[in-house]
């Protein structure tokens, strides 16, 4: 993968990761959520240090990844809540594990011990992804939310460091 690189994520990159972002949910089972959040909402509740883009060649961005804190109490400090979307027209070219890689690096650099996601189960590229990384299957939350008026199951995935015990 010569020509796709990884770097922090900046603000300058808001509009193409927002676009990838609505992408994703346009697709349909990226998320509950149907419209991506504006820049402001998602600098915000997204860890600044653990936000990267993809870029190809041109420094288009392709693909991004950020987490969230899942709690603000502090035994969880070292657990976040993760998403990783790929532009539909670079899908297949391997981002989505160059960006989890990274993602890995930095969360480990940092002290945090778990990474967790909740995949829908028809999103069948993201769980291969997330297995072939060392997330496991925790469990299914079945009929969890509504999605286009119906009830959705999650399948809950974790990544415990090896390097934090």
């Amino acid at each position: 993968m010569v020509d796709i690189t990884v770097r922090p994520m900046v603000a300058a990159d808001a509009d193409r990761v927002l676009a990838i972002y609505q992408a994703g949910l346009d697709a349909g089972n990226a998320s509950f959520e149907i419209t991506a959040p504006t820049w402001a909402a998602f600098d915000t509740a997204r860890l600044s240090a653990h936000r990267f883009v993809a870029v190809g060649g041109d420094r288009t961005a392709l693909g991004w990844i950020a987490v969230t804190p899942t709690s603000t109490r502090p035994v969880y400090a070292g657990v976040v809540e993760h998403s990783v979307y790929v532009d539909p027209a670079a899908q297949g070219r391997g981002i989505a594990r160059l960006l989890l890689d990274e993602l890995i690096t930095s969360t480990e650099a940092a002290g945090i011990w778990t990474i967790q996601s909740g995949v829908f189960p028809e999103n069948t590229a993201s769980l291969t992804l997330h297995q072939r990384a060392g997330f496991r299957v925790v469990g299914v939350r079945e009929g969890v939310g509504r999605h286009h008026g119906r009830w959705r199951d999650v399948v809950l995935l974790e990544r415990r460091s090896r390097v934090i015990t």
